[in-house]
């Protein structure tokens, strides 16, 4: 990869410049801007409305890990989508240097929290099926709160030492990003000190925050479908597999959408590639996962139907 030089004093906190999408003409800014706008409030309120819902059912570990699966997504698109908004609307490019690297920091340990949730998820359908007898015990409330702690604790955890070498690293006096957001391998493209050790750090990170978890959703289902399989009645396996297939394309998705961004990067494509990678990770995931679980988990949608069936009575009562 190659280093910026630096051209300008670097004494002082430098200020970071997000471009934007490189070649994107100002005329399209604010079509851009209202389809973000319109993706933002679907996903901050399609996620309240299922955090309402579900909070109000009896606790149960399929409930408790959707209810992370939404706040995590309201947090991560949080830490993106309005600061691309003012970029679009407003051309408000400046960042300060923690702002950035907070930005950053964020960004990686939300993207390391949905794998690490979707592999404790696995874990829930592999208990309920493999184990139906000794789910209530295996999976109490206590169960379901440590490992989705450890999930939470584990992905804080991580990237801390890729955000403090980049911390460290020389740039420019106003140090440009080419990309809408502060992602880790955009702003060590910034730098204009050697970029290798970051890269290797950086695609490290990757591959224990991603491969390894779908490592362990590919074993946790490898020994749900031997499960199902040895099941002799043809309803008995549509029930079993009904009951994986929202997390199933949750899981697709999360995968489909980190190997574009990985791609954008590994490959030698152009830049506008390389960013609309990850703004397609950072916004269309959480849209995915709101349809999936709006749309194909019947609990779910019960769950929406009757919370919002009581708010029309209520409406019509008055």
């Amino acid at each position: 990869m190659d280093t910026t030089a630096c051209s300008e004093s670097v004494d002082g906190s430098p200020i970071f410049y997000p471009v934007g999408i490189p070649s994107l003409p100002e005329t399209f800014f604010l079509p851009v801007f209202l389809i973000f706008l319109l993706f933002y409030l679907l996903i901050l309120m399609g996620n309240a409305l299922v955090l309402v819902a579900v909070v109000a059912e009896p606790p149960q570990a399929l409930y408790f890990f959707l209810i992370n699966l939404s706040t995590l997504d309201i947090l991560f698109t949080t830490t993106t989508v309005p600061r691309m908004l003012s970029l679009f609307l407003l051309g408000d490019r400046s960042l300060s240097f923690s702002s950035c690297l907070l930005q950053m920091y964020l960004f990686q340990s939300f993207t390391c929290s949905e794998a690490f949730i979707l592999v404790v998820m696995a874990y829930d359908r592999y208990v309920a099926i493999c184990h139906p007898l000794h789910y209530p015990v295996l999976m109490n409330p206590q169960t379901s709160a440590t490992l989705a702690a450890s999930a939470w604790l584990t992905a804080l955890l991580l990237p801390i030492p890729a955000v403090v070498r980049t911390s460290q690293m020389t740039y420019n006096r106003i140090a440009y990003i080419y990309h809408c957001f502060c992602d880790h391998l955009a702003v060590v493209q910034a730098s204009c000190s050697d970029t290798t050790l970051q890269t290797h750090m950086g695609f490290c990170i990757a591959m224990v925050a991603s491969f390894l978890p779908l490592l362990l959703v590919l074993l946790s289902y490898a020994h749900i479908l031997a499960s199902v399989l040895r099941i002799s009645s043809q309803e008995g396996r549509a029930k079993a597999f009904s009951t994986c297939s929202s997390h199933l394309l949750v899981v697709g998705t999360y995968y489909s959408s980190i190997a574009i961004a990985y791609v954008a990067y590994g490959v030698d494509l152009s830049l506008d590639f390389h960013v609309m990678g990850n703004v397609i990770y950072a916004i269309l995931t959480p849209i995915l996962n709101l349809l999936i679980y709006t749309l194909r988990n019947r609990d779910v949608k019960a769950a929406i139907t009757k919370i919002t069936s009581q708010d029309l009575s209520c409406d019509r009562s008055i």
